[in-house]
């Protein structure tokens, strides 16, 4: 089978900031068979369409004005079932050690946990293709690198690519930012009481019929792994 993963962010600066906004660092990912790639962009332009979205829809831009719009998407994106499905890590930064672990370089270790997120849902015999946010890096490889990774230690699955694509370029990154910042705003206490984000984040509860929390692996629609780094069984 051949599938694609389309990967963003929140918080990304969490590892060096003095002064933290949150706790979590969230890195999320949609993922999707190729063949309905086509598909679930004509549907999401169908939406930004009928509610007149012009440009790129994020999780910033998240307003009353836009609730509708918001609202329906996240009703779409729940209809598609496990045909379209949303998996993040949580990295609590307080836990981090990059001098330890990640030879002092906060870079290498976000693409570390880049790695934990995508590794535990690559199966043999697919073929992947992955794509992320653009972000600017010290180091030009690390995508190759992140790539070569996953290839190593998943021998029967093939990963084609690890590339980046500016947001505004993919509606698949736009929704996946979309999710990023409905789950880091719940882990990280960031709703608004009453707020259109609320709303929302609500909305896709009572769909989903549970608060968005940590799961186990085996959930395949909207999976959070809050990974602890203090070790225990």
């Amino acid at each position: 089978m051949k599938l694609e993963v389309y990967c963003d962010e929140a918080y990304p600066e969490l590892f060096s900031s003095r002064e933290p906004q949150a706790r979590y660092l969230i890195i999320g990912s949609l993922w999707l068979r190729s063949e309905d790639r086509q598909r679930f962009k004509a549907d999401i332009h169908r939406l930004r369409d009928l509610h007149k979205i012009g440009g790129e829809f994020k999780w910033t831009k998240v307003s009353p004005s836009r609730l509708g719009f918001y609202t329906e998407l996240l009703s779409w994106f729940h209809e598609q079932g496990e045909d379209l499905r949303f998996r993040a890590i949580a990295i609590d930064h307080a836990q981090v050690n990059l001098f330890k672990f990640h030879e002092n370089d906060q870079e290498l270790g976000f693409y570390k946990f880049y790695y934990q997120m995508l590794h535990h849902w690559i199966h043999p015999f697919n073929e992947y293709r992955i794509y992320c946010d653009f972000k600017r890096n010290r180091r030009r490889d690390r995508l190759h690198t992140l790539k070569k990774c996953l290839n190593y230690a998943n021998l029967a699955a093939t990963i084609h690519t690890a590339q980046s694509v500016r947001s505004r370029e993919s509606v698949l990154i736009q929704m996946t930012d979309v999710l990023v910042g409905l789950v880091s705003s719940r882990l990280n206490d960031k709703l608004g009481t009453g707020t259109a984000k609320e709303g929302i984040v609500a909305h896709l509860e009572g769909l989903l019929g549970r608060r968005i929390a940590s799961t186990p692996l085996c959930e395949k629609k909207l999976n959070v792994f809050k990974i602890n780094l203090q070790g225990g069984w």
